[in-house]
């Protein structure tokens, strides 16, 4: 089955799932794709959870718990949240790969480094073979495909990062690793009679904004 993972360098969370996407890729053939999450929440009229007070520090709490539960080392970058477009276009320069993607999230989230900048980046860029990141991440046409990239998964219904896409499904966060897990063994899994009702549940109230 083709799959696409959507992701972005800013979310702990998605440097947390790349080592399910390791045991996944042996079932699934994955697209990594690159995206602005930030551009994501703009379009949708949402805030990051860590730009909202109180959630803030419990999703860092959240982050290290996994972290630390599955054994995965962590460190968090000097700032967060950071800008995370040089390391996505870094990321396309060097073909956006599993191992360019493993290596920028080592750099920034194992080893909790900064990457916000070609120079912050100039050492992760060289084991890429990326020698000149200024030009790399300045690229007309990289900078055009990070844009393609976001464009393309907000058509596709991807409202956060980290999401699995296989078909019409779509397994937003970490979190629902253990789901996805799941519904591989059980592809019939949300064909039920409640999985279809609850799809179409009516508001019982809006929001006024």
């Amino acid at each position: 089955m083709n799959a696409h993972w959507y992701f972005d360098f800013i979310s702990p969370f998605s440097y947390l799932q790349l080592r399910k996407l390791r045991e996944w890729r042996a079932r699934l053939d994955v697209r990594p794709v690159p995206i602005a999450f930030g551009a994501v929440l703009a379009h949708n009229g949402n805030l990051g959870p860590a730009e909202i007070p109180g959630r803030r520090e419990f999703t860092y709490r959240f982050v290290q718990w996994q972290a630390e539960t599955a054994g995965i080392p962590l460190r968090f970058p000097p700032a967060h949240p950071f800008n995370p477009l040089a390391a996505l276009r870094l990321c396309i320069a060097g073909g956006t790969t599993w191992e360019s993607i493993e290596a920028i999230f080592n750099h920034l989230w194992r080893d909790g480094r900064a990457g916000t900048d070609a120079a912050e980046l100039a050492e992760v860029g060289r084991l890429l073979g990326v020698d000149n990141v200024e030009n790399a991440i300045n690229a007309a046409e990289v900078k055009s495909r990070l844009r393609a990239n976001t464009d393309d998964a907000i058509a596709a219904g991807v409202f956060g990062v980290p999401t699995l896409r296989v078909g019409d499904e779509r397994f937003w966060g970490n979190d629902a690793s253990a789901m996805i897990e799941d519904w591989l063994s059980h592809p019939n899994r949300f064909a039920g009679a409640e999985y279809r009702r609850i799809a179409q549940l009516p508001f019982g109230i809006k929001r006024r904004h």
